[in-house]
């Protein structure tokens, strides 16, 4: 399935896109896609309830705003440097294990919203990732059991203000957690729908010139080993995010490095999972 959640910000109902493309509303349902229904088989009830009710219900028309295909789950979790070749342009050394660190879960935006550059930032930037929703409960989970506590991947751009990442002291999530710094969607695939989440292919442009051009193949730790190895840390509850990592092309990594601007046009997409666009406009528009 493809899960979506459409309307204005903060007011989303659920909705699913068919197999012939046509986006329906899901509401009728009676759950949003949130910790309660990921944790509560919300899949496979969703699923019964689309087999019996799909055909008949409401359309949702395409030019309906989507909203992050989660609810605001209890945590982001990120994966720092989880390519080698975006290591080595960073100046950074290819890490033994993973980098963790965490985005608010504030910064959760629509996948089409407009970028808002932070008051007083100099350089924001981009990172197209994958992104992984968890349906169950995973604490302390094996490698092999992992992928049971899996509900299905998104699209993501992980925006970064590096300035205040790398260059203000501390940890990175001050750079990482700015209103609009996470556009996920346009739909949550679950698993049946990705054949295998390390051979997908990944792109973004800035004002249509390629910047991101990859695939999820480069992963240094993939899907299981995430799940598994977070899951030793901290409890991932059903409906939290993990965001793995982004290939070579970002902004810093570029001679001389370039930033977001007002005006900017990103665009950016997973095979599977679909694409997304963001208009970057400044602070105070």
């Amino acid at each position: 399935m493809k899960l979506i959640r459409f309307g204005l910000p903060e007011q989303e109902k659920p909705g699913l896109i068919l197999p012939d493309g046509r986006r329906i509303d899901a509401s009728a349902f009676g759950s949003d896609y949130d910790e309660r229904f990921f944790g509560g088989d919300g899949l496979s009830r969703l699923a019964a309830w689309a087999a019996a009710n799909a055909a008949k219900a409401p359309t949702v028309d395409s030019a309906t705003r989507l909203g992050p295909c989660v609810a605001r789950p209890s945590k982001i979790v990120c994966v720092g440097l989880n390519y080698a070749d975006h290591a080595r342009e960073s100046g950074a050394e290819i890490p033994k294990e993973p980098i963790l660190f965490f985005k608010s879960t504030s910064s959760l935006t629509g996948p089409n919203d407009p970028l808002v550059i932070p008051k007083h930032s100099q350089k924001t930037d981009w990172e197209v990732e994958l992104a992984i929703v968890i349906g169950r409960k995973a604490s302390y989970v094996s490698e092999v059991d992992a992928l049971k506590h899996v509900a299905g991947y998104a699209l993501h751009n992980d925006y970064s203000e590096r300035a205040w990442q790398l260059e203000r002291g501390g940890q990175w999530v001050k750079g990482k957690s700015c209103d609009t710094f996470a556009p996920l969607g346009p739909f949550l695939a679950t698993q049946d729908e990705i054949a295998n989440p390390h051979a997908l292919a990944m792109w973004l442009t800035v004002n249509g010139v390629k910047r991101q051009n990859s695939t999820t193949a480069q992963m240094i730790f993939k899907v299981p080993q995430l799940v598994s190895y977070i899951s030793q840390f901290m409890s991932l509850l059903p409906g939290d995010v993990i965001s793995t990592g982004t290939p070579p092309g970002v902004g810093l990594g570029l001679k001389p490095p370039v930033f977001l601007k007002a005006g900017d046009v990103v665009e950016l997409g997973i095979e599977g999972l679909g694409q997304s666009r963001q208009v970057a406009q400044d602070w105070a528009s």
